[in-house]
């Protein structure tokens, strides 16, 4: 049986209401709207068709202001209307509202969406829109910097623009408007981007269960220290590790692929919907890591087309083009790929993509053989690592007591540890209130509270 779909919707009598039908065929791809079929796919007729035939091309060019054709039709002797829809390139409403066939559906397009649809209709982007609150002035020294360093890496931009101003760099990015900068600038150089673009930022839990949540982080700045910060406190704080062996070969890995994890986390910063307010979402479990990713995947994106096929237009392309540009991501579109064959490549199975949860749920479950072995390592190396984590906080504030100028990159020098997991150390003796710093990250100087317990 003939189902109705994102294409075809069936009435068996005309109501004027059915116009909102109407508009949202001309917002979506497209459509036809029968009158005089019933739920079935029967054709029952309609007694008034051709009154309805001279009638309905006025009426939905007066209340929608667009052109549609209404066909009569005869089937087993009895008449009904096809109206057929074109797609239209500019928005169409009804009495003020805004309607959009989804599937079978047809939906009123309010608060994001409907911001997303018009921006879409007029050929524009989320992250391509003027942003007056960001000027250049408020851009990171840090955050630019951090992108020249990864820019001459990757060999994607001319040394000569990676010399030249931050005005130059920007205009270069595509990121500057004749009035100022756009919104992709204030999320890529900002220090603060939630203080004007909410929810901007990535949460980290770690679950029991779903409602034992034991503890969490959540990771603010500029979206390449989001995706720095959030790869290494995965690593260093939340994920698991078995070790296997290659001959006397002593091999740690973690229960999920490094770089599909990598992956998820850039899809989920570069594709998210930051209209929605909405922070992105880490879950890690003992047996599976899930990333939630808020808003809509936009409507060419299928299940089948996104995991099978490559989009040809990422949700917010300036962000895109900065992380490509910094050699984060190697082409658009290839990300799933890399991700299921990194989970093939680990022996475990590619990830759930589920897209019913307002937004894109990305699911890693981790083999149980892998499991079962890093819970014992992790009982024996549990004190170890403890012991070990209270020798390097003892070495810092002797450090710190001996110079209370030293700097953090000069501890991690001495200490040959990396300069984020000292920054780590040092944040969890601030919250302890164990280390205060005083004055400004130049000129000035560590002060200890009190000793920290062994």
């Amino acid at each position: 049986m003939t189902k109705e779909s994102q294409n075809k919707e069936w009435k068996e009598s005309w109501r004027d209401e059915y116009l909102k039908w109407i508009c949202g065929f001309a917002n979506a791809e497209g459509g036809k709207l029968i009158i005089g079929k019933n739920d079935k796919n029967q054709i029952i007729g309609v007694k008034n068709a051709k009154e309805l035939l001279e009638i309905l091309p006025n009426k939905v060019r007066d209340l929608l202001g667009i052109m549609v054709d209404v066909n009569l039709r005869k089937s087993t002797g009895k008449e009904y209307l096809e109206i057929v829809v074109p797609a239209y390139p500019n928005p169409i409403s009804y009495k003020g509202d805004y309607y959009y066939r989804s599937g079978s559906t047809n939906q009123a397009l309010k608060g994001a969406a409907l911001d997303r649809f018009i921006l879409r209709k007029q050929g524009k982007q989320w992250d391509g829109v003027l942003e007056p609150s960001f000027k250049q002035k408020n851009c990171s020294a840090g955050a630019l910097k951090l992108f020249k360093q990864k820019a001459k890496q990757s060999g994607r931009m001319d040394p000569a623009i990676l010399k030249d101003s931050r005005e130059v760099l920007l205009d270069n990015l595509e990121l500057v408007e004749s009035h100022g900068l756009k919104r992709a600038a204030c999320l890529l150089f900002s220090d603060r981007p939630e203080g004007i673009i909410s929810g901007s930022w990535i949460k980290i839990g770690f679950f029991v269960t779903d409602d034992d949540l034991r503890y969490q982080d959540e990771i603010h700045g500029n979206l390449f220290d989001q995706v720095e910060k959030t790869l290494e406190l995965l690593q260093t704080k939340y994920l698991k590790a078995y070790i296997t062996y290659k001959g006397i070969q002593r091999i740690e890995k973690f229960l999920y692929p490094p770089d599909a994890l990598r992956e998820a986390v850039l899809n989920a910063v570069i594709h998210k919907d930051y209209s929605s307010g909405i922070p992105i979402q880490i879950s890690v479990y003992d047996n599976k890591i899930c990333l939630w990713n808020p808003g809509q995947l936009p409507e060419s994106w299928t299940m089948k087309r996104f995991l099978g096929k490559h989009p040809s237009k990422p949700h917010n392309p300036l962000l895109a083009n900065a992380f490509f540009r910094a050699g984060y991501i190697e082409a658009w579109g290839r990300g799933i790929d890399k991700i299921n064959e990194e989970c093939r490549k680990h022996g475990i199975p590619k990830p759930n993509y589920d897209f019913e949860m307002s937004g894109l749920m990305i699911t890693f479950h981790a083999n149980p053989a892998h499991i079962e072995a890093a819970g014992s390592q992790t009982a024996r190396q549990g004190k170890t690592r403890e012991k070990t984590r209270e020798k390097t906080r003892e070495k810092i504030l002797g450090l710190v007591q001996e110079n209370p100028s030293i700097s953090t990159e000069e501890i991690a020098q001495i200490l040959g540890l990396t300069r984020k997991g000292i920054e780590w150390q040092i944040k969890n003796l601030k919250e302890q209130g164990v280390l205060d710093r005083i004055g400004p990250a130049k000129g000035g100087h560590w002060e200890i509270i009190e000793k920290v317990d062994k």
